[in-house]
């Protein structure tokens, strides 16, 4: 059974968790504050649930979640994901992270910053842009008629192949955005940030079909 290991469980991170453990898959859990603080959301999410370190999470993992601030990217253990698609759920915030010339610029991505941290991971950008509760509530079978997508961005194929196979199974489509290069095409102050999944007032939200996010994602500009 395939192991999904977060490095973060806050709102996007335990969202996910909870749609993983919905699908079936195995999760390991674990946050900056350490396993005893996870041990309720692990309780309420069953037995398929545990509460880890982020070392531990990164070894356990399959499939790897790294939802954390961008100020935090130093803090995660690069050795247990080396060859993982490791999924980046993060935004960059200067207010909250603090000034970094190379992402202010333009001249490189946070998931692209993400990836210099983790050289032997391969990163996809994913789940940034939709709000928790939209993400929690959005989930559809495959083939639904009201089914929302996604954008995805990473340079390896195979990884962004299998992060497309692991939204399937939790509810969502792909758009593959390209490189990580163009994963700003995803981040803050686009088309496709938040506003195709409706209002953050309306928790359950409103369904993006593929073609939606294909056509914020081509509106969107520097």
């Amino acid at each position: 059974m395939t192991t999904v290991g977060i490095i973060g469980s806050g709102m996007i991170g335990g969202t996910v968790a909870r749609l993983s453990v919905a699908a079936g898959y195995h999760v390991v859990l674990s946050n900056s504050r350490g396993p005893e603080t996870l041990e309720e959301l692990a309780a309420e999410l069953g037995p398929l649930a545990r509460p880890a370190t982020a070392e531990q999470a990164g070894e356990a993992g399959d499939l790897v979640v790294v939802s954390v601030p961008v100020k935090a990217f130093g803090d995660i253990p690069a050795k247990p994901l080396a060859g993982k698609p490791v999924m980046d759920t993060g935004n960059y915030y200067p207010q909250r992270d603090g000034h970094i010339d190379e992402l202010d610029t333009g001249a490189l991505t946070s998931s692209g910053l993400l990836q210099r941290y983790l050289p032997d991971a391969h990163v996809v950008k994913v789940f940034n842009n939709i709000f928790f509760k939209h993400l929690r509530y959005l989930a559809r079978p495959h083939g639904a008629e009201d089914r929302a997508a996604l954008p995805i961005a990473g340079d390896d194929a195979a990884a962004k192949a299998a992060v497309t196979e692991f939204l399937d199974s939790i509810g969502y489509d792909a758009v593959d955005v390209g490189p990580l290069a163009e994963s700003w095409r995803q981040e803050p102050g686009t088309p496709v940030y938040g506003t195709p999944y409706g209002p953050y007032t309306d928790e359950m939200g409103t369904p993006a079909d593929a073609a939606r996010i294909r056509a914020d994602l081509v509106g969107a500009h520097r």
